[in-house]
């Protein structure tokens, strides 16, 4: 059974780790997209429907089907790292980060003294030293990428694509090849660093692209989308043979 002791190791090795995100709540859910096999599941608590509450059953239920739960927090605000991490997840991966003094400040938040101000109170499983991983989706973190990849006791980055897009103004149709360029250009930058970097990706497909140029924190698909995906296709075949 995978934890994030392994992660981390994996990571650090260039191992690639595949992963799957969830939006949609409860623990049975949860343990469905564990069982396929993910070394990781996310819970979405920024955009997905799952609440604190339902932390402890879901992180358990990744864990007994063998994966390693993360979660990504709501905010990157003190109270929103601690509280995942106290009942059950094994790391987070935080979003709204500016910067690279942002980013050591939320490192610190997610370590017990002396390395950090971590609050000892720990309802549910939880880790003794959790996964971090602070998200590159901001124009501001991107310039200050190299400061990033410098602070001390950082897991990794973990790229969005569709916020930095936006960040950067690259949103539209002709300008996908720009912002694939710059996706890879934070892969190397990562890699040189030795930074282990993980990226949002759409598909298998792409994700198994992001692998080949060093990525290793893959997630290769999100539930709720991939559950629209598969119905709406099951419907076409059916009415298109009916």
């Amino acid at each position: 059974m995978a934890d994030e002791a392994e992660l981390r190791q994996r990571w650090s090795a260039g191992r690639p780790c595949h992963g799957l995100w969830s939006l949609l709540p409860g623990a049975v859910t949860a343990e469905v997209l564990a069982r396929t096999g993910a070394d990781y599941v996310v819970v979405d608590l920024q955009h997905g429907a799952t609440a604190e509450a339902d932390l402890p059953g879901t992180c358990a239920a990744i864990t007994a089907a063998g994966s390693v739960p993360l979660v990504r927090t709501r905010s990157s605000l003190f109270p929103d790292l601690g509280r995942p991490l106290d009942l059950g997840a094994r790391g987070v991966i935080v979003p709204n980060v500016r910067d690279a003094g942002h980013a050591r400040e939320i490192v610190a938040a997610c370590r017990y003294a002396p390395a950090g101000g971590r609050s000892i109170g720990r309802l549910s499983g939880g880790a003794d030293e959790p996964l971090v991983l602070v998200m590159v989706e901001a124009a501001s973190m991107l310039a200050d990428l190299d400061a990033v990849l410098e602070v001390p006791g950082l897991d990794g980055i973990y790229v969005g694509p569709a916020d930095l897009a936006l960040s950067l103004e690259l949103t539209g149709a002709g300008q996908r090849e720009e912002l694939r360029g710059v996706l890879s250009s934070i892969i190397a930058r990562a890699r040189a660093a030795g930074v282990p970097v993980g990226v949002h990706a759409r598909s298998g497909e792409e994700a198994a692209g992001f692998a080949a140029e060093g990525a290793t924190v893959l997630t290769v698909a999100v539930d709720a989308g991939s559950l629209a995906e598969a119905a709406t296709h099951h419907l076409g075949v059916a009415r298109a043979a009916g």
